[in-house]
């Protein structure tokens, strides 16, 4: 089981025990799909200024993983620095016809929800400028409920429920890290979807999967000031859209984002990725998290010492690459002693704590007077990170270390390596959950991507998108793959 959330910092780790679906319920040609992902916090709402970005991003952080294929592209945009970030969402379309859905990106979370005909207190209104819909499958042609002996209810909770019989709904229940939680049962629908047929072209395509009806929500997902139709689960489990898609024969079970903090905006695709090639890492074997071997950590090209199984990954350490925090996370002594080599030669620097930040004043460029570290993982893989990425800046020549104390979060996540969203960023991050690797590459994401049709055997070119001009709201986009502490997945 994952460490709880911590109290301050960001652990935002996934915990659904799911068993694997049983055979294949979604038969359907290959596709490939296109999904708008927007920001959850545009600049301006809940009040614009970098200080109170930077406060929700710090309560952000503390509440949150033989077939022929082709690949689906998720235009996304906005610009993942700490003082201009948030949650982000993306639309779906669900039910006959399709209506649409604003829901929650989540990579940590593997069911996709949406809030419920039947829910009482659900919002009706959205304090971010959205019209928000209830789904009711009554009023879908091809929507049904999931009953509790059917086949994917038993494969979800690992056996046939107690009390179950006939006619009765197959409900589910998950609580997140930051107490906010989701009741209500499992439905079958449409999920409509943009398939890519060329470079830059798209049709719809239909794709039919499981999904929530909430009928009831908890905590800050019942809030109207921040309201959402609902979660987005991208994680592993079979239960996810991305698995179900998969299991479908709709697309790969691969996906890969490119975030942009130059020019905003980036890449999202599902597939496989031919171009750029990108060397990998093995993913830790039996864990609900996208867990990485951590070797060493240079800085400035001088290894530091370190204990031996600092890094060694366990149920209370080891190293998690999580695009859905925003800061990077280190044990107490790691951090320590990568600041003391980051600082060496700025001995007269005068730190001040902006909201819990380390920040200081530099008149220069970071990058030309602050050394690049290094992180070495197995099978020599390396993460170049370089000062505009673990510095963000916070107006008036005033930076801020993006990296954390992990002594600040909780006893169970202090030991924890967690490389969030500031790290990862200016970067091709490669999940390939079919090989069970993770990689990645420096990479300009204002740029473009190929990915292999396996139908076709054709590749097809992904490019950047920057949607913020694409809301009659002027939202500035971007995609952060949130990644949640689920705590419990069964009716208690």
């Amino acid at each position: 089981m994952a460490p709880p959330p911590p109290r301050r910092a960001a652990l935002l780790l996934a915990a659904l025990l799911l068993l694997a679906l049983a055979g294949s319920a979604f038969p359907g040609a290959t596709a490939t799909g296109v999904f708008q992902v927007r920001r959850k916090f545009p600049v301006g709402v809940g009040g614009g200024a970098a200080g109170a970005n930077i406060s929700a991003l710090r309560a952000h952080d503390g509440t949150r993983h033989g077939r022929l294929l082709a690949a689906a592209d998720l235009p996304l945009g906005g610009l993942g620095l700490p003082t201009d970030t948030g949650l982000y969402y993306t639309e779906v379309k669900l039910g006959t016809p399709p209506k649409r859905y604003y829901v929650q990106v989540d990579t940590g979370s593997d069911i996709l929800w949406v809030n419920c005909i039947t829910c009482e207190q659900c919002p009706r209104k959205s304090g971010l400028g959205l019209d928000l819909t209830l789904y009711d499958p009554k009023a879908s042609s091809t929507g049904s409920t999931v009953m509790c002996d059917q086949g994917f209810c038993a494969a979800t909770f690992g056996g046939r429920l107690p009390k179950c019989s006939a006619n009765v709904p197959c409900e589910y229940s998950v609580t997140y890290g930051d107490g906010s939680s989701t009741v209500g049962s499992f439905v079958n629908d449409a999920l409509q979807f943009d398939q890519v047929t060329g470079d830059g072209q798209t049709q719809s395509a239909n794709a039919s999967v499981i999904f929530g009806c909430g009928a009831q929500q908890g905590g800050d997902l019942g809030s109207s000031s921040q309201a959402l139709d609902g979660i987005l689960g991208f994680g592993e489990a079979n239960t996810s859209m991305l698995s179900q898609l998969a299991t479908a024969g709709k697309v790969k079970k691969i996906f890969a984002h490119c975030l942009d903090t130059v020019k905003g905006g980036g890449i999202f695709a599902i597939g496989d990725v031919v171009q750029p090639k990108v060397k990998t890492t093995p993913l830790v074997a039996d864990k609900p998290h996208y867990n990485v071997n951590l070797k060493t950590i240079d800085v400035g090209g001088t290894t530091l010492e370190l204990p031996t199984d600092i890094f060694k990954p366990d149920d209370k350490k080891g190293t998690i690459i999580d695009s859905g925090t925003t800061l990077t996370y280190l044990p107490e002594l790691v951090f320590k002693k990568v600041m003391l080599a980051v600082f060496n030669k700025h001995q007269d620097i005068t730190f001040h704590d902006v909201q819990d930040f380390l920040c200081f004043q530099y008149p220069g460029s970071v990058d030309d007077g602050f050394p690049t570290i290094t992180f070495h993982f197995e099978d020599d893989l390396a993460l170049h990170v370089y000062p505009h990425e673990y510095f963000f800046p916070n107006g008036n020549d005033v930076y801020c270390v993006g990296f954390q104390n992990g002594a600040l979060q909780s006893k169970d996540g202090k030991d924890i390596v967690l490389m969030g969203d500031l790290v990862l960023s200016n970067k091709l991050v490669v999940y390939d959950l079919e090989n069970r690797v993770i990689g990645w590459t420096d990479y300009n994401c204002s740029s473009s991507i190929k990915i292999k049709d396996d139908k076709t055997g054709t590749t097809s070119t992904v490019n950047s998108h920057d949607l913020s001009f694409g809301s009659k709201f002027h939202w500035h986009m971007s995609l952060v793959l949130l990644v949640t502490m689920v705590c419990s997945y069964l009716i208690c």
